[in-house]
């Protein structure tokens, strides 16, 4: 992190001189209620969630604030940041024509539980707590991608996972005769709810099966969907808080304009007053999920490994490449928005017009290698229920396949300009990598790596053709010719 002797460093006496030009909380955050635990307080959740409470309390609604939880040793650098911050952080909005800046006040806390989890149970079967939020990726939730089943022996799984510290506090709350709370799953998942109470029930289950029965009847789990692009923060990032506003923040976070939430009413305790902020508050959050996940979350990981084979650093980048662009146009209208149920309130035409503008947006700077992470969590999550749609009803799979094409080459390590590639992190790296060794001799040997693709999927004629075809070309014509060729073919 860069060092800076002029700014001024955040924290809460340092609010009053900051200027108009920056939103700063105008509430007392010692009197708030500490009513949500967090758990995985990463870019995301403070682009999202903190900043819907941080503008609740705004408002006057004291009765909501968040205390951070991290269980990972990777979270030791946000609970120090955090600490010395006095939990403050900068909120670095920009659009393509405008930036704004805010200082967050409501996460008033945070408690690093590496090895030890005591404090994390006691805040989950604390009085006040209404709500357990996560934000632990898709690769945080032992539950089969295919079937939805709890997998027990899951390297996520377990007494000092999330879900175990979660259950772990449930069963003193039930003991101490407190109400049920709400378990909020903040992450791209499709019925992220429906997976987290799977998660939570299992875990439960190892503790009791009376615990177990008393989480299925009374704990809820509201199935959400969420949006808002967040790249990583950069040293750039924090030297333009510096120069432009006289603050030294450690680790801003930033984000894009535009927001979204639907948040399915089913609240176990109480409830922040949702619907007085631009939150969807609705019975029926499904079709916002298949919207969001199919159309945003999946045209990203689309995109991102044909453009790292490019050696393009960021989405905005890889947009103004007209080959990419027309891309990932042709796969949204020709493959996955064709597989969509109508979403109430929703203009899906416009949806993907909007997407575009702001995966081209030049000031995010969202990074490729982000977009990058997980691909085996992501792929049977946001595109194979695309392909899947498809087959069932003799739709095209051919830009899906090369998507999935892409990220095969991409694993192989090496760019179309014979530059080396490091893979972003991934759970199943080793093995994805070992499966796209195989297929350097024979193209749908890919297909054999069952943690992403099903037996039936993979054998799939259709599928498996297009997904040989789109490898060969991309590894015998290149990138840039084979997109060009293919989206020309998916419009004709």
């Amino acid at each position: 992190m860069i060092p800076d002797t002029t700014a001024t460093a955040l924290a809460e006496s340092a609010l009053s001189a900051l200027g108009p030009t920056v939103r700063v909380p105008n509430y007392d955050r010692s009197q708030l209620r500490r009513s949500i635990v967090h758990i995985g307080v990463g870019g995301f959740h403070r682009a999202h969630l903190a900043a819907y409470i941080d503008e609740l309390c705004q408002a006057g609604h004291t009765g909501w604030s968040i205390v951070g939880v991290g269980v990972l040793e990777t979270d030791a650098t946000m609970a120090e940041v955090l600490a010395a911050q006095e939990h403050l952080y900068s909120l670095i909005s920009r659009g393509a024509a405008s930036t704004d800046v805010s200082v967050v006040g409501a996460i008033v806390d945070y408690v690093l539980a590496v090895g030890d989890h005591r404090a994390v149970v006691e805040l989950v079967a604390a009085p006040d707590t209404q709500i357990v939020s996560l934000t632990i990726t898709e690769g945080g939730y032992p539950i089969d991608d295919t079937t939805g089943a709890y997998l027990p022996e899951s390297p996520v799984a377990g007494s000092a996972s999330a879900f175990g510290l979660i259950a772990a506090g449930l069963q003193e709350r039930h003991a101490a005769g407190l109400g049920p709370i709400t378990i909020l799953s903040c992450d791209n998942i499709m019925s992220n709810g429906d997976a987290a109470r799977r998660a939570t029930v299992g875990e439960a289950t190892r503790i009791s099966p009376e615990l177990a029965a008393w989480v299925e009847a009374e704990v809820t789990f509201p199935n959400s969907m969420v949006d808002r692009i967040t790249p990583a923060t950069t040293d750039a990032d924090r030297a333009f808080l510096a120069e432009a506003y006289g603050l030294a923040d450690r680790w801003p976070v930033v984000a894009e304009p535009f927001r979204q939430w639907v948040i399915e009413d089913s609240f176990a305790a109480d409830r922040p007053p949702f619907e007085q902020l631009d939150v969807i508050v609705t019975d029926d959050v499904e079709p916002y999920e298949l919207m969001k996940l199919r159309l945003l979350n999946a045209g990203h990981s689309c995109l991102a490994y044909l453009a790292a084979l490019l050696d393009i650093e960021h989405v905005h980048t890889a947009m103004d490449d007209a080959s990419i662009r027309s891309y990932v146009e042709a796969f949204l209208d020709h493959e996955a928005k064709p597989g969509l149920p109508p979403v109430a309130g929703v203009d899906l035409d416009a949806y993907t017009a909007t997407l575009i503008e702001r995966f081209a947006n030049p000031q995010i700077r969202d990074q490729i290698a982000r977009l990058c992470l997980d691909g085996s969590a992501k792929f049977p999550k946001f595109l194979l229920p695309t392909v899947r749609a498809q087959l069932d009803t003799g739709g095209p799979v051919a830009l899906s396949a090369l998507a999935l094409a892409g990220w095969c080459q991409y694993l192989t390590g090496r760019s179309q300009n014979d530059k080396a590639i490091e893979p972003s992190p991934d759970p199943l790296l080793a093995d994805a990598r070992r499966y796209a060794s195989a297929s350097l001799d024979e193209p749908e040997r890919f297909l054999d790596f069952d943690a992403v693709f099903e037996r039936a999927l993979a054998g799939d004629d259709r599928f498996r053709a297009a997904f040989v075809h789109a490898l060969t070309s991309l590894r015998e014509d290149g990138v840039q010719h084979t997109l060009k060729r293919m989206v020309a073919e998916a419009g004709s």
